[in-house]
């Protein structure tokens, strides 16, 4: 599972279950629902999706291996909250990955698959004017990891993904003061220099974009929140 492989579902096997509960706390994370440092406890969890602890355990270490929450031993799974320094040592290594992937992506990518990031852009655009942030953050998230494919290295791609959700976890939340940080723009600029084959241009422009991103983010109080309430109602209301 991960950002944009987790299917909704609407059944109650295992899999679904699993699939729907990562997809649900990675709504109310992106949302803000869910802060930083809430704690995701497996009782709760399990009582929510009807599922065996192991399967929500199963799930809490697929949103660490994302980036999105982090285990603690003997305290259990939290909300991931990146301090300042993380944040700048993340931007920083997404700089150099970022380029390395916009390189690799002009000497292997044609021009349909290019093409292909111009959807993905379209529907990020498409998903903000329709007021759906969860799945707009989405895929503004997916833009990165789908551009880190196209050059071919999975060990590229995997890296970027945790590095993605997690600097994710950062942008400003919809009521932050402040121009909204309407991404797919940037994102746009990068895809035409793709088009054009001009290598300058497209690199500048995905530096510029991180830095961007890097100064949009904030960080969010800890604050105690009820699963049930959060995620309870969601669930129930895909299973119906």
């Amino acid at each position: 599972m991960s950002m944009s492989e987790t299917a909704d579902s609407t059944d109650s096997t295992p899999d679904n279950a699993e699939q729907r509960m990562y997809r649900d706390v990675y709504d109310a994370i992106m949302d803000h629902r869910l802060p930083a440092r809430t704690k995701l406890t497996e009782q709760a969890l399990s009582q929510i999706y009807a599922m065996a602890r192991h399967g929500v355990r199963k799930v809490l270490g697929q949103l660490a291996a994302d980036g999105l929450v982090d285990l603690e031993p003997n305290r259990g799974a939290f909300i991931a909250n990146p301090g300042e320094q993380e944040a700048q040592d993340m931007f920083e290594l997404r700089q150099t990955l970022e380029q390395l992937a916009l390189e690799k992506a002009l000497q292997h990518a044609d021009r349909n698959a290019i093409a292909g990031l111009r959807a993905l852009v379209e529907r990020e655009r498409q998903a903000y004017l329709d007021g759906d942030r969860p799945q707009w953050i989405r895929l503004s998230a997916d833009f990165h990891i789908a551009l880190a494919r196209l050059g071919g290295n999975q060990l590229l791609v995997d890296m970027l993904r945790r590095l993605v959700s997690r600097t994710t976890l950062l942008i400003s939340s919809g009521e932050a003061s402040g121009p909204r940080p309407c991404t797919f723009d940037e994102h746009l600029k990068v895809v035409e220099a793709l088009e054009r084959m001009d290598k300058k241009s497209a690199l500048q422009e995905m530096a510029h974009h991180l830095r961007q991103c890097a100064c949009r983010t904030t960080k969010h109080g800890a604050k105690d929140f009820d699963l049930h309430a959060v995620l309870g109602k969601t669930s129930r209301s895909k299973v119906k």
